[in-house]
């Protein structure tokens, strides 16, 4: 397809993005009120699951960043046709910024550290904790250390975002050296912001646990949800112009490698985390897989080794599946899902010693998840769904050749 001709083309985002946008904000405002409910009626699972939600939809949003920028660096057509949608899920951290604070108000019903300390029974602990809250693990250094990741992550977006809105008007520009010298040092800053901040919000529940397989597995998770959420958007969209012109299913066979080759670093370091901690035999480390094997819970991760690794494994072998978007969307969507039991598999054993979903937990999750796809297509809708002007974009408009 020639320039010209791409010019003439409709790149705005179908009016059913609009559609789903209203309809998820109002199931997000009425589990919002349920969850609110919650709050006061049960404020200790209230938080609990709040914290599961807020990281489960986090990695949406960053994961779009980093793979964002992930694309920048090696380039690749494929990447073109799903940019305009994860620029608009790592718009959201706004909303996100915001869905934080209520954990800073929770602070005493997450992590025990952020209680008086006369209330620790445990004395090698109370001590432990003593000394800890001390030098780093304190509401105050945590709050601080919230708004510089938060900052790093507003920073990253702002420019990624800016400079992708560019394309949409004249002239014909070729920003890739640009966004390359910001992507390449802004992985790796990513990367130690992404670790601190697992470090912060989720490891610091059980203060005495640490893990350097940890940060790794929080942040190939939140690639692989990200890139799930956007093969079940592109699939949606491809019903609809201008995505169906857009979209190959060579693309669409990329999307599904990407998500092939998460599914394994996820399985990697999962194990890895495993075999290291079960060779070594500390008493401070194996207590967190030995919790997570009894009272139910190595239901679930038995659940997660099938579910989030095996099936999606054997499926996504298959060529023929990750060139058909539809079938595609089905896995990917259940990938999504899978991520938040496995956040739930992270999070939910250090309060409780055996098996335990609450209503709040569903529930919350679905209300931020309402309140996060409006805003996602709110910023998706405000933009069209290809820069025409990006020099590169053109390749995703050439006609496809002998089925390929």
């Amino acid at each position: 397809m020639t320039t010209a001709r791409s010019h003439e083309m409709n790149f705005l985002a179908p009016s059913v993005v609009r559609t789903i946008g209203t309809r998820s904000l109002v199931i997000g405002l009425i589990f919002a009120v349920l969850a609110i409910v919650g709050a006061f009626v049960r404020p200790g699972d209230f938080f609990h699951a709040y914290l599961l939600g807020f990281m489960d939809w986090l990695g949406v949003t960053l994961g779009a960043l980093a793979f964002l920028m992930v694309r920048h660096v090696t380039g690749g057509t494929w990447g073109m046709v799903i940019q305009r949608i994860q620029i608009a899920a790592m718009r959201c951290l706004p909303l996100m910024m915001v869905l934080f604070i209520p954990i800073l108000f929770g602070l005493p019903h997450l992590y025990i550290w952020a209680r008086p300390l006369d209330t620790v029974a445990d004395k090698h602990l109370r001590e432990h904790l003593q000394e800890i809250t001390q030098t780093y693990l304190n509401p105050h250094g945590f709050f601080i250390r919230a708004v510089i990741y938060f900052a790093i992550w507003a920073v990253l977006v702002f420019f990624l975002s800016k400079w992708s809105a560019e394309h949409d008007h004249p002239p014909m520009r070729d920003t890739s050296a640009r966004t390359k010298q910001l992507s390449a040092p802004g992985l790796v800053i990513f990367a130690l912001s992404i670790g601190f901040a697992t470090i912060d919000w989720m490891m610091s529940i059980t203060p005495g646990w640490i893990s350097t397989m940890y940060p790794l597995i929080i942040l190939i998770g939140e690639l692989m949800s990200a890139m799930a959420f956007c093969i079940v958007i592109e699939s949606i969209l491809s019903r609809y112009e201008p995505m169906s012109t857009m979209l190959k299913p060579s693309f669409a066979h990329d999307h599904g490698k990407w998500t092939l080759a998460f599914v394994m670093v996820w399985a990697y370091f999962s194990f890895s985390q495993l075999l290291i901690m079960w060779a070594g035999n500390l008493p401070e480390e194996i207590t967190y897989y030995y919790r997570r094997f009894n009272g139910g819970w190595g239901y679930v991760g038995l659940f997660l080794v099938v579910f989030q690794f095996a099936v999606p494994f054997c499926l996504l072998l298959s060529r023929p599946l990750k060139r058909d978007i539809r079938r595609l969307a089905f896995l990917a969507a259940w990938i999504m899902v899978m991520r938040w039991v496995d956040l739930y598999f992270m999070i939910e054993p250090n309060y409780s010693e055996t098996f335990r979903l609450t209503w709040l937990d569903i529930v919350v999750a679905v209300a931020m998840g309402g309140l996060w796809l409006a805003f996602f297509c709110r910023n998706l809708a405000s933009r069209p769904l290809l820069a025409a002007y990006d020099i590169h974009a053109q390749k995703v408009l050439e006609p496809v050749h002998g089925g390929h």
